[in-house]
């Protein structure tokens, strides 16, 4: 449940940051040098890099919860 909830925010959040990154292309390729604003490797590097990273920061909280006793956990609320 964790899991599930983390990543599909990260990615909402993953394919709302590409799709903004590629409607803003114009303004990107000052920024950019030796690479083009719509390059797929990096646009893919980057998303998963991204994903990668949630999935970790979302798995140690996953791994805690699955270490509480779910009896434990009942009583004390």
């Amino acid at each position: 449940l964790v899991l599930r909830r983390g990543l599909g925010m990260a990615a909402l959040g993953i394919g709302l940051g590409l799709a903004g990154a590629l409607a803003l292309t114009r303004l990107l390729t000052s920024q950019l040098f030796g690479v083009s604003p719509t390059d797929p490797v990096i646009l893919a590097v980057a998303a998963v890099t991204l994903a990668a990273v949630s999935a970790v920061a979302c798995l140690v909280p996953a791994v805690r919860a699955t270490k509480v006793d779910p009896i434990v956990a009942l009583r004390s609320e």
